[in-house]
């Protein structure tokens, strides 16, 4: 086991956020620190990292606990303003997906398809307090009697809202080209024909698990910034993967970690929970997401001052390859590149940007920080970490 300098606790730096004492920077300020004094000293002085991530998070949704009715209904189909949502659960239970469609879009049968309202747009409406029109149907039971239902709800009307996202805050994502003869819409975004733009989505050097590679501190207990509130890590997200290539720092190279958020959507913010039609693809939803790194020990405070130069992804081709279930990878571009605003590709210069939000991620990163100096926000100690390559 590898024997650190310094050596802190989670009870320790938490104690210290109790009377105010705790030192907490951003990761967008850890770099210049870590350059300035070395790990080890960065170590010694900064208790606590805030990072942060506001981007399309399509694997998000809501469960829903809306009340019995009267009579009583075991509601089997559930509409939120003629969206669908998954009745299968329990009598007045139910979960709405961010990317379901209302009923009755006309998806793109007139290609591209505009999808003007769907999940992530009724979980926008109930965090906003709009009024919200609910439908029920049952099947008619001796117990639950009642086959139909309409009335006008808002979220103080719901006995429950739980945000509980199955795949959030992706660490590391491609970056997205179309190298064929016409124009695509993808959930990145619309890609012109023959390499014209290029878009990717993370908020590179501020993202959450760019800034603990090997999630040593991150697992399941771990609170977070979700939506505007306190959230959790409820477990590993779908599709986490941390056995990918790794640059010497750590960082994944490609698609790696990813985590399931939970948290409570009545006290989130439609600032940080916002509805997102992509043209041609469907609909979604953004997520604020801000996770705080303990520095526990040098080590920690080295991931954390990891920079876009230091952040690298793969770029793919959407026109041909990536449909086609092709993994080829057209070459490797840093963060710093991307956010330059042009890539170079086959000897071609090929104006880039991002579906995520750097300044927000950034506003995030903030609040963190000020909630944490206020004493208002503890670390969670996670009670397992998250499955990694490198423990």
């Amino acid at each position: 086991m590898k024997k650190f300098k310094v050596n802190k606790t989670f009870k320790e730096i938490n104690e210290k956020i109790r009377h105010g004492k705790a030192v907490v920077v951003t990761a967008e300020e850890m770099i210049d620190i870590v350059e300035k004094k070395g790990a080890l000293e960065a170590a010694r002085k900064i208790d606590v990292v805030t990072t942060g991530t506001f981007a399309p998070m399509c694997s998000s949704g809501v469960f829903i606990n809306f009340g019995h009715t009267s009579p009583r209904m075991r509601a089997s189909r559930v509409w939120l303003n003629d969206v669908p949502a998954y009745g299968g659960i329990a009598a007045v239970d139910c979960y709405i997906g961010a990317t379901e469609v209302v009923e009755g879009d006309p998806l793109n049968s007139v290609h591209p398809g505009e999808f003007n309202y769907g999940g992530g747009h009724v979980i926008e409406d109930l965090v906003a307090g709009n009024v919200i029109r609910l439908r029920l149907e049952g099947y008619g039971t001796d117990c639950y009697p009642a086959r139909k239902l309409e009335k006008n709800i808002t979220i103080h009307d719901l006995r429950n809202a739980i945000l509980l996202n199955p795949r959030n805050a992706y660490q590391n994502y491609n970056c997205a080209v179309n190298m064929s003869d016409k124009t695509i819409y993808t959930y990145m975004g619309v890609l012109r024909p023959r390499m014209a733009n290029a878009t990717y989505s993370t908020s590179g050097q501020l993202s959450p698990l760019f800034n603990d590679p090997y999630c040593k501190t991150i697992g399941i207990g771990t609170r977070i910034f979700l939506g505007g509130t306190k959230g959790y890590v409820a477990w590993h997200g779908t599709q986490h993967n941390p056995h990918v290539p790794r640059g010497k720092n750590g960082v994944p190279k490609e698609g790696a970690g990813t985590i399931a958020t939970i948290g409570n959507l009545i006290e989130m913010s439609p600032k940080w929970i916002v509805g997102a039609s992509i043209l041609g693809y469907g609909v979604s939803l953004y997520v604020g997401i801000g996770i705080p790194i303990p520095i526990l020990n040098e080590d920690m405070a080295q991931y954390t001052s990891v920079s876009d130069k230091d952040i690298y992804t793969q770029v793919f081709d959407y026109g041909v390859d990536y449909p086609n279930g092709v993994v080829k990878s057209l070459r490797e571009v840093s963060y710093k590149e991307l956010r330059s605003g042009t890539i170079t590709l086959n000897g071609k210069k090929i104006p880039t940007a991002p579906l995520s939000s750097y300044y927000r991620a950034m506003e995030i990163a903030n609040t963190l920080k000020e909630w944490i100096e206020k004493g208002t926000f503890l670390l969670g100690e996670p009670q397992e970490i998250l499955p990694s390559e490198k423990t």
